[in-house]
Formats: structure tokens, sequence, C-alpha cells
């Protein structure tokens, strides 16, 4: 998936009907004023919710997690 950046992407104009009330409310969560900007930052929201809950799960299950004891042992020092 790499970045959520952009300018990576290429960019389409496109024309929807929004509900106004929910895109108020959307902008009063976010703290976004213009439309592009509330949608741009939901969309960011969404992809960033997916990563973590991907993550989560990924260490739930232990795939791909070093739970060795020098693992744990380096984490501790990070904390400190």
């Amino acid at each position: 998936m790499g970045t959520l950046d952009s300018q990576d992407s290429p960019m389409r104009r496109t024309s929807v009907e929004i509900n106004e009330a929910r895109l108020a409310h959307a902008q009063r969560v976010l703290g976004t004023s213009g439309i592009k900007e509330t949608i741009d930052r939901a969309l960011e929201s969404v992809i960033r919710a997916d990563l973590r809950r991907r993550l989560a799960e990924r260490i739930l299950s232990g795939d791909g997690v070093d739970r060795g004891d020098e693992a744990l042992r380096g984490s501790r020092r990070w904390r400190r």
C-alpha cells in the first residue's frame, strides 16, 4: 500500500451527491472546512484504521512477529 500521499497517485475528477448533514458532521470531527479536504481526510482515516486493524491482527496471531527473548529485551530498552 505504501504511502497515503495523493501526489504519488493519479487523481480523478468526479461529481457526487453528498449529504450536507453528514458532511458538516465529518468536517467537525476531522477539523476540516472544504469538501475536498474532508473527503481526503476521511479516506486517509479509513485507510489508517484498516492498517491498524491488520497490524493488530498480525500481532495477535504472532505471524511475522518476533517474540523471542532478545526482541523483548530490545523493546524494553527502547521504552526506557
